[in-house]
């Protein structure tokens, strides 16, 4: 009876290891490995929801100037220029426009086009702090200035001090 069952454990432990042998050899490592990379190559380009579940039907706070969520400031990123004594255009009394922007891209929940949008950063000043808003929608890699919203732009200017920020309709965008 023990060698029964001696010989049913060695037959398993055989069909075990020809089964690993088989599924784990260089080859199959290799195609593994060479799977894993193209599929890390292409995860990138697939879409991401940056919406964090919320519906884009138009809200009262995207009619709010001084709500984050207001339509223009979808790719803003600092304190809201109307909170701190300007508008939704325009600088406060006291600070100037820089002179280099970032741009994003809005949809107006109210006509469902898609504008350009500059923000500006209002500099002169210290820094406002009220109505911090940060919104990343198709923002890019440090390496494409123009469309990266992490950077102090006001050191462009004399007066390198941020304050905040304005959102200026440049344009509409095409489809």
């Amino acid at each position: 009876m023990f060698q029964i069952i001696q010989q049913w454990i060695d037959k398993l432990a055989e069909r075990q290891v020809r089964s690993c042998a088989q599924n784990l050899s260089r080859r199959s490592a290799v195609a593994k490995i060479g799977t894993a990379l193209v599929g890390g190559a292409v995860l990138p380009m697939l879409p991401f929801d940056r919406s964090g579940g919320e519906a884009h039907a138009a809200s009262p706070k995207q009619e709010d100037p001084m709500a984050c969520e207001y339509w223009r400031n979808c790719a803003l990123d600092g304190f809201l220029c109307t909170c701190c004594g300007g508008s939704v255009t325009s600088c406060p009394p006291g600070a100037e426009a820089s002179k280099v922007t970032w741009v994003g891209t809005c949809k107006n929940p109210k006509d469902g086009r898609d504008y350009l949008v500059s923000y500006n950063d209002c500099c002169g000043k210290v820094a406002c702090g009220r109505c911090l808003c940060n919104f990343n929608e198709r923002e890019r890699p440090a390496y494409r200035m123009g469309v990266h919203n992490d950077i102090n732009w006001c050191m462009a200017d004399k007066q390198t001090m941020y304050h905040c920020t304005v959102s200026v309709i440049v344009g509409v965008a095409n489809s």
